[in-house]
């Protein structure tokens, strides 16, 4: 017994104790601190699996909306491409050339035909002055969406914007002049 109490009074015994709880106390802290992370961690996986499946959602929906964005983009390229484009100042100028011997022609051989053609003709010149001047509402939206730059409304010279006589014809334009006419409508 006497040997138990000598090595239970010695200051090595207490200095192994002390070293003991010491210890003790470093892995208790060491295990929370462990457990701790652990749910941290399983914290953080929870929120990143709820981030991704947002996500996810978010960009099939983006995919849906562009495969359908490609369609439509598809549909109109087809329906520009399909339309009647004039692509060349010289075929504008052959088809003017060709409503202009035609209409010479109608002048000519039809009787009533000058009057009933001037009076269209002036209607359709009075329209293109509204449309040229932002009044018609197809117009507006295609100079929006088509035109780079704004364009002033063109200004009419005294022989475009005089009115046919009512009682005399007037006479037809010549092929230069309506090839003139069509050169500026379109600039």
């Amino acid at each position: 017994m006497d040997f138990l109490k000598s090595v239970f009074t010695s200051p090595a015994f207490f200095g192994f104790v002390g070293g003991l709880v010491v210890g003790l106390g470093f892995f208790a802290s060491a295990v929370w601190n462990h457990w701790k992370t652990k749910r941290e961690l399983k914290r953080y996986q929870r929120h990143l699996s709820d981030k991704l499946e947002i996500e996810a959602e978010h960009v099939s929906g983006l995919r849906g909306k562009l495969d359908e964005l490609r369609t439509e983009n598809e549909n109109l390229r087809l329906k520009v491409s399909s339309g009647p484009i004039q692509d060349s100042a010289q075929q504008l100028e052959r088809e003017l050339e060709i409503y202009a011997r035609a209409e010479k022609a109608m002048v000519l051989r039809a009787p009533g035909f000058a009057q009933a053609w001037e009076s269209a003709k002036e209607a359709a010149h009075e329209e293109i002055r509204e449309e040229e001047r932002g009044k018609s509402l197809p117009r507006r939206i295609f100079r929006k969406f088509f035109s780079s730059t704004a364009e002033p409304a063109k200004q009419l010279t005294v022989k475009e914007s005089e009115p046919a006589a009512a009682g005399a014809a007037k006479p037809a334009p010549t092929s230069a002049e309506k090839i003139e006419t069509a050169a500026e409508t379109e600039a």
